[in-house]
């Protein structure tokens, strides 16, 4: 199959015909550049599916973090039901990278937990582009331009069968092994196999499916696809190829040549602490390269094999590593998704990841070659790029640069919703303005948004607006993903009626309940009051059909003028095509709660958990936080014989987080006070069961 299928209920509409026209025609005309400029609702998600149908090209869609990819994965893989599409993102549920900090002479180890089921879908992905088809879409976040092993020696092992084909079994066990499919007669699981009588039953590592060879002597008599739980066939081939079961393959003769590089550069290494002057830092890193290699002669693996990388690659010293981006053929599509922020995050995680390794190499902690497995430069990442498009609502200077200035416009929404109707009002007396207007909005059962400049000022709006007897809480960067979406929910549900923040209501939140998006002091020109800002938070307001910005400031600013012309500019063509098409705006109906989408494949193309940032259900004596009465989950003695059992569970889990946090800090005071607060509290819980 060499063809994209798009399967959808919808037609293209709105200004989406025209931007499908000329991106395709710039990807036939070989343009390397366009930028397509998305308003939030406009179906950007669907205006590039329908893009990789016409030019039918193997596509890397690129995304900022991994929610956001895997909202995308959903909606490509159901564009595209009978195509491949994959999902690439970093496999690890929780990753410590090793590090050395002089300063405290402190030794960080790393420390990780690898998701399984990423894993497989990385090595499907993998696998799909090496199979030869062209129908391949993968969804992938920015880690996919760090190392990983040759593509060249994944597709060395990979296993091709046919039926009738003659090979020994003890042949195929021996090339399964050197794909790194361990034997496990037992318990088979993915990526192992087993042997029963005259069956080689191999549980794939990129799927859940097994397959099944049948040998008849020393011929294969016939090639099955198992379900792995009822074990019914669910197809039959005359060939097939089994990929291999890790990313990172090697040979015997590989890992032996390794070993002598690396003892040769271990001995230069000593020969270079000793003559500085630094006996100590000689003594580890021979202590630790040694116990090392004795691990690569042992059993072929070491903790840490990553930062050996370029010895296993061939590579010379400098040498960029092998990406993602090596398994495309040259003739490929690159969409980057909110690239003015994915751009800027590849540009930056070469630097970070070098600053690191600096220590750990000047102090003996690691080989020079540990520099050698980072993700790539950007100047190398451009290099590897063919044709893309750059997806943004508010494109940045690179992006309008690469493109020429050429951009694509999509403003207009199938809804027939406008962008927010922008309001400047004095900053005197903003903050009376602002209550009179989210009282308003609370008997309208609406929503409201609020910036602020600087998180005290976020806090003390926020006390203030408790004493006001207004449900509200604002935005915290340190609150997991669990609980931000907790509080989104508390916002559409109307548990919540006002998010506070910083710089983290600029861009994400998907919630049609938000009518009003009041920026206090918008007249103070910087980062978080820009063009790019101001129009990215005035944007959240677009999904509601009674969307209004506020911009409290003295001062019309070069930044506000050009945010309000841009946004006027969009509304004009809106409100034109609404007229000329006898369109009535709709409100956006979204059944489902943000709290789904984390289980969740098929999700709307603006909901961006990620970077929604929610402040935690958590109120303390301080007010530092503010939530709803019925939600408090207070833990201070007094009140805690008014708590309901529910609520006694929620403060006990808050404050077990808040344990942690501060163990992590070395404040094991304060830790030790959360300890105390924790079983007097499951104390009270005993009681209130019984």
């Amino acid at each position: 199959m060499s063809d994209f299928e798009l399967s959808s209920d919808f037609k293209p509409t709105g200004d989406q015909p025209e931007a499908i026209r000329q991106l395709t025609e710039g990807i036939v005309q070989g343009v390397p550049a366009q930028v397509l400029l998305g308003v939030t609702g406009s179906g950007k998600t669907f205006t590039i599916a329908n893009v990789i149908k016409n030019v039918g090209k193997p596509t890397l869609i690129l995304s900022h973090n991994k929610t956001l990819a895997a909202q995308l994965y959903g909606e490509f893989k159901s564009f595209f039901p009978n195509n491949a599409v994959e999902y690439y993102v970093s496999y690890y549920d929780y990753y410590q990278p090793e590090a050395y900090i002089p300063s405290r002479d402190q030794y960080i180890e790393k420390d990780l937990a690898i998701n399984d089921e990423i894993d497989k879908l990385r090595l499907a992905a993998t696998s799909a582009l090496l199979s030869g088809r062209k129908d391949v879409i993968v969804v992938a976040s920015v880690s996919c331009i760090y190392g990983m092993g040759n593509p060249s020696d994944f597709y060395n092992n990979v296993i091709e069968v046919k039926r009738g084909m003659k090979i020994a079994r003890n042949v195929l066990l021996r090339q399964l092994n050197d794909s790194l499919y361990v034997r496990n007669d037992m318990a088979p699981e993915r990526g192992k196999y087993r042997v029963k009588g005259d069956n080689v039953e191999i549980h794939l590592a990129y799927s859940d499916n097994i397959v099944r060879l049948s040998f008849w002597d020393d011929e294969i008599d016939s090639i099955e696809e198992l379900d792995p739980v009822a074990m019914t066939r669910i197809g039959e081939y005359d060939e097939y190829r089994i990929y291999p079961a890790n990313l990172f393959m090697t040979t015997k003769e590989t890992t032996l040549r390794a070993i002598h590089q690396i003892e040769d550069d271990l001995t230069k290494q000593v020969e270079f602490f000793e003559e500085t002057g630094r006996p100590i830092e000689a003594k580890r890193i021979k202590e630790r390269v040694t116990y090392d290699m004795e691990m690569l002669r042992e059993i072929g693996h070491c903790s840490g094999i990553e930062n050996y990388s370029r010895y296993f690659d061939g590579r010379e010293p400098g040498t960029r590593p092998y990406c993602l981006m090596d398994f495309f053929p040259e003739d490929y599509l690159l969409v980057i998704d909110e690239s003015h922020v994915s751009v800027p995050q590849i540009r930056a995680m070469y630097g970070g990841d070098q600053a690191r390794k600096k220590n750990l190499v000047e102090y003996g902690f690691r080989l020079p070659a540990a520099k050698d497995n980072r993700p790539l430069t950007f100047d190398e990442f451009m290099q590897l790029t063919n044709q893309v498009i750059y997806v943004s609502a508010t494109p940045a200077d690179f992006e309008l640069q690469e493109s020429e200035g050429v951009i694509v416009d999509q403003v207009i929404r199938p809804t027939g919703l406008l962008d927010p109707l922008v309001l400047v009002r004095p900053s005197t007396n903003q903050i009376d303005d602002l209550m009179e207007e989210i009282h308003q909005c609370i008997e309208k059962e609406e929503r409201v948004l609020v910036t602020t400049l600087t998180k005290r000022q976020a806090e003390e709006l926020a006390e203030y607006m408790l004493d006001q007897d207004i449900r509200c809480t604002y935005i915290h960067s340190e609150v997991d993903t669990l609980e931000r979406v907790k509080i989104m929910d508390d916002l559409r549900s109307g548990l919540i009626d006002v998010l506070i923040g910083v710089n983290l209501l600029r861009e994400g939140l998907d919630l049609p309940e938000v009518s009003l998006v009041a920026i206090l002091d918008a007249g103070h020109e910087g980062f978080l009051r820009n063009t790019r800002s101001l129009t990215q938070t005035i944007g959240r307001a677009a999904r509601n059909v009674n969307g209004r910005a506020i911009l409290y400031t003295d001062t019309i600013t070069e930044s506000i003028a050009k945010t309000i012309e841009e946004t006027e500019r969009r509304r004009t063509k809106q409100l034109k095509y609404n007229e000329e098409n006898g369109i009535v705006p709709k409100q956006v109906v979204k059944k489902r709660q943000m709290s789904d989408l984390l289980g969740a494949n098929e999700v709307t193309n603006e909901g961006k958990i990620d970077k929604a940032a929610l402040a935690a259900a958590e109120f303390n004596t301080k007010k530092k936080y503010v939530v709803p009465e019925e939600q408090k989950s207070i833990a201070a003695d007094p009140i805690l014989q008014y708590l309901s059992k529910e609520q006694l569970e929620k403060s006990i889990a808050n404050s077990q987080k808040l344990m942690e946090q501060a163990a992590k800090r070395l404040d094991f005071i304060e830790a030790a006070s959360y300890r105390d607060e924790i079983l007097r509290m499951k104390e009270l819980l005993e009681s209130k069961t019984k």
